[in-house]
């Protein structure tokens, strides 16, 4: 099924704040990007991108309460770090509210995140697009610059270095992580290097 990009991008417009809607477009234009190179349907990676935060007008404590009303299931870290929810939620609105039929766009909406152990092509994309977007400018290591190039190259490794890249990030603010998060970055850990090496921390 194909999708008004125009319709949605401009009912997201209307919906979220100023900021979040131009990086919403940014990786939807980033997914759109890497779908062509990677064989993936550009139109679909759009949907998904566009849709990606459409659950980001509220605030957490709204979005806690909206999973609890919808019968979303809520992990006790979710509970905690309930930011972590609006992709779940996000997922649920673009069904409900957008009428997303097709379980890749809305598991890639899901996933986005977090990411999980063996991602779809789709979900990588737009896992790495949410990172990886014109307007993203925060330090990583090794350079953004390089993180971006290798997302046009080899998923796999880019997923690893963006999971990598979010624990020591998380590790250095004492925040607490979803294991979801720590389980992506073993996976891909695993997939790229054989001997197990290049510790996060």
């Amino acid at each position: 099924m194909e999708y008004d990009i125009i319709e949605i991008g401009s009912r997201i417009r209307k919906q979220l704040p100023k900021k979040r809607f131009w990086h919403s477009v940014g990786v939807a234009y980033t997914a759109a990007d890497m779908a062509l190179v990677f064989g993936e349907s550009a139109q679909k990676a759009l949907t998904a991108g566009l849709l990606h935060d459409c659950a980001k007008y509220l605030s957490d404590a709204e979005i806690l309460s909206e999973c609890r009303h919808h019968n979303i299931p809520v992990t006790p870290i979710e509970q905690e770090q309930s930011f972590l929810l609006h992709a779940k939620l996000g997922a649920y609105y673009a069904k409900k509210e957008y009428g997303i039929e097709e379980e890749e766009i809305l598991s890639a909406i899901t996933w986005h995140t977090t990411g999980r152990p063996a991602m779809t092509v789709l979900e990588q994309i737009i896992y790495l697009a949410d990172y990886i977007e014109p307007l993203r400018t925060q330090p990583t290591n090794p350079p953004l610059d390089e993180i971006r190039r290798m997302c046009f190259t080899d998923l796999d490794r880019a997923v690893y270095l963006v999971a990598e890249n979010t624990m020591r990030y998380l590790h250095s603010e004492g925040t607490p992580m979803d294991p979801m998060t720590e389980r992506t970055y073993l996976y891909y850990n695993n997939r790229i290097n054989s001997d197990g090496g290049n510790e996060w921390n």
